[in-house]
């Protein structure tokens, strides 16, 4: 595991995740605490940038909202807060497929059960597939 993913990885389960469980909306994340919390040294550089980049936004469905600390942008003071994006509210095209595929699951679940099963109505599908009593 790459450094900037230990970043996001501490992020996501000492911040993101219990902020979430707690139900707030946002949350802020100290750049030195976290470079501290992974182990790192001198490393500001690569913690501003796993923090600020889109796909540790996308993959936890945040917005940046402020970023504070000195005009370089790059200290162990800068502090990242952010808002957790409600994924309906961006279109989020994934969560949409998947939340269609869960209204779809076991939807002929009744018919199959009719016929036996599935495995029993696949067997008598290709069992007749050419029509009652021929072969190939």
């Amino acid at each position: 595991m790459s450094h900037a993913e230990r970043v996001r990885q501490h992020v996501v389960d000492e911040y993101l995740s219990p902020a979430r469980k707690r139900g707030n909306q946002s949350v802020s994340v100290n750049v030195g605490t976290v470079q501290k919390a992974v182990h790192l040294t001198n490393r500001v550089s690569l913690v501003c940038t796993a923090l600020e980049s889109q796909k540790f936004l996308k993959e936890n469905r945040l917005q940046l909202v402020s970023k504070t600390g000195p005009p370089s942008g790059q200290s162990t003071t800068v502090t990242y807060t952010y808002e957790f994006a409600d994924p309906k509210k961006e279109g989020d095209k994934a969560s949409d497929r998947h939340d269609a595929w869960n209204r779809l699951r076991g939807a002929l679940k009744d018919v199959f059960a009719e016929l036996g099963g599935g495995e029993n109505y696949l067997r008598n599908e290709r069992a007749n597939f050419y029509g009652q009593g021929k072969n190939r």
